[in-house]
């Protein structure tokens, strides 16, 4: 019998993971790659809603946690994960100017927002207005990360590279059992294949896909991302994640395109130079109603447990919300009451 079993290994799943070989405990994780949210993600950590210059909830505290936890995983694995990196927001206005100075004079976002204008010096970006920089950011590799860790996994034979299929699983009040492996505890970590599973299904998640473009721009020579409508990500050799969309109909990993239409038109706004498009991706962020995880054990079996919801943000909600699952299952701390699953305990009561 292992500890615990884990299904899905996107950025929740590797999060939880890690917490749990820290902590000595025994795992396996099955994982189909039916969900591809994390691995294409744009991975950037960001504490402050951009859109309304307010902070990111609990920015703080994900912020305090994230550097540690990455650098760890470089080392174990031994690729390059953190990238720090400027992001610097693209005044449309001077009134956005004055927003921003405004929101940088608040307690709670003094630390994230730097007070002064930067001037724009790249001819390849119109930005007459300059730009108000983010504090403390940067960009995680999240497809780097997600193929690495399934090999580490591999490498522990810890991995079963496979559909999950509920009709095998068997529950009780000790432990859980699919196919030949027993467990203490299970942790559905499955991005938006949540919808597919009838123990949790009655949480409202949403799932928005998103889409990006990769492209190459030799002239654009930015280091920084930029964001305006949409943001430009440098990864390097003139290469560039442009993104994101938000679509809430489609559910489908399909790139479309009404959304590179989308995504360039805005890009063009703003850039003044040629560019090659390189690849055009999709995946389904798993997003809640109230913008919080979803976090906690089922209502009624106490083996199951969820980690999940965390949208856009996953680079710096997975090391948060997953050491707040452990230590509610290992210790018994309360999850804190925003992203704990008992806030829908009334749907599932009422079917």
């Amino acid at each position: 019998m292992v500890d615990y079993l884990i299904v899905g290994l996107g950025l929740a799943g590797i999060s939880f993971c890690e917490i749990l070989e820290e902590e000595g405990r025994s795992f396996r994780v099955i994982n189909d790659h039916s969900q591809q949210a994390s691995m294409v993600a744009g991975g950037l950590y960001n504490p402050v809603i951009l859109k309304r210059f307010t902070p990111v909830w609990k920015a703080h505290e994900q912020l305090e946690l994230l550097p540690a936890f990455y650098s760890k995983l470089e080392k174990k694995l031994g690729v390059p994960l953190d990238h720090p990196l400027r992001i610097l927001r693209r005044f449309a206005s001077i009134e956005e100017q004055n927003a921003w100075f405004e929101a940088s004079d608040k307690p709670v976002l003094s630390s994230l927002l730097s007070a002064r204008i930067i001037k724009n010096t790249n001819n390849a970006l119109h930005a007459p207005y300059g730009y108000g920089e983010v504090l403390g950011t940067g960009r995680v590799d999240t497809s780097l990360l997600v193929n690495a860790y399934e090999a580490y996994l591999v490498g522990k034979e810890l991995l079963l590279p496979e559909s999950f299929d509920q009709e095998l699983l068997h529950i009780s009040n000790s432990e859980v059992v699919y196919k030949e492996l027993r467990a203490k505890n299970m942790v559905f970590a499955t991005g938006y294949g949540l919808k597919q599973n009838p123990h949790f299904n009655y949480l409202p998640l949403n799932g928005t896909k998103g889409e990006l473009l990769t492209i190459k721009a030799p002239d654009l020579k930015e280091v920084n991302v930029i964001k305006s409508s949409i943001f430009i990500i440098p990864l390097g050799e003139d290469i560039y994640r442009i993104g994101a969309t938000y679509k809430w109909q489609d559910k489908t990993n399909e790139p479309t395109s009404a959304a590179r239409e989308e995504l360039e038109t805005k890009l063009r706004t703003f850039l003044r130079c040629e560019y090659e498009l390189i690849e055009h991706v999709a995946g389904i962020r798993p997003t809640v109603a109230d913008r919080r995880p979803l976090v906690g054990q089922h209502p009624e079996h106490n083996r199951l447990y969820i980690l999940n919801g965390f949208g856009s943000r996953g680079v710096m909600i997975a090391p948060f919300a997953s050491g707040a699952l452990y230590n509610f299952i290992e210790k018994g701390d309360p999850i804190p009451s925003e992203m704990d699953v008992l806030r829908f305990k009334k749907r599932y009561k009422n079917g």
